[in-house]
């Protein structure tokens, strides 16, 4: 089973909400405007530092993207390969601006199919941010939820079944990466409505909000209003409201 090094999550992330955001548009996006998937691409991680950096004024203290799916192998070839580049250039280019505004980054994901100069990026950018506290911005490269459930179930070794708590420290770890809190809202841009094997675990009990904005375009208002729909809706979690309980 893998397992992580990394420290402790950070400090702040109980108090605060965990949003997951599937970043979806970009292709799309380029496509519209007669520029190569690559333009979206970049445009794309412009938009997640602008995200980044509004979520603690929105009390978000864990913020997940789907950046690269364990699916998103089967692109062409070449689109991979410009994926792959563009996350390395990505994460040399952002650990300072991470330090700075206090921002720990990690990678959820296998590690063993990346190039291995991503590896040592991600590493790299690791250690250099594991000290954020302001915001904990979780990565999820060449990730798949159902191929992490099955890799973490294979783990368990025990008589009895895990409990929800076990389970999901073994899940973390299979993904190289310390238990999160569950997550609290999901946002997907783009405007299609579904998860695509994203934080299936996580987010068990998480409210939904689906946007047509592709996120290139996607800002700090548009993460507000979701905040604040997701701060209307009532969360039972399965109990009775308490008047009608009462």
């Amino acid at each position: 089973m893998a397992q992580s090094t990394s420290p402790s999550p950070p400090l702040s992330q109980g108090t605060g909400l965990h949003v997951a955001i599937i970043m979806d548009g970009n292709g799309r996006w380029a496509a519209a405007r007669g520029r190569p998937r690559a333009m979206g691409h970049a445009a794309g991680v412009t938009a997640l530092r602008r995200i980044a950096e509004a979520a603690p004024l929105h009390g978000i203290t864990t913020l997940t993207v789907y950046a690269f799916s364990a699916d998103n192998w089967n692109r062409p070839r070449s689109e991979v390969a410009a994926l792959m580049t563009l996350l390395r250039r990505s994460l040399a280019t952002e650990v300072d601006r991470c330090v700075r505004n206090d921002v720990r980054l990690s990678i959820v994901g296998r590690r063993d199919r990346l190039p291995n100069p991503l590896v040592r990026a991600i590493e790299s950018a690791e250690e250099a941010t594991a000290s954020g506290r302001r915001l904990w911005l979780r990565v999820a490269v060449d990730y798949s939820a159902r191929d992490s459930m099955a890799r973490a179930a294979a783990c368990w070794s025990q008589p009895l079944p895990p409990t929800r708590e076990e389970f999901a420290a073994i899940l973390a770890a299979v993904d190289a990466s310390p238990v999160a809190p569950d997550v609290d809202l999901l946002i997907r841009t783009g405007g299609e409505q579904r998860l695509s094997d994203f934080l299936l675990w996580e987010s068990a009990y998480a409210e939904l909000y689906f946007t047509p904005r592709m996120w290139p375009d996607f800002d700090a208002a548009d993460l507000g209003r979701a905040v604040a729909e997701y701060r209307r809706r009532d969360r039972r979690f399965g109990a009775l409201p308490q008047a009608a309980a009462g």
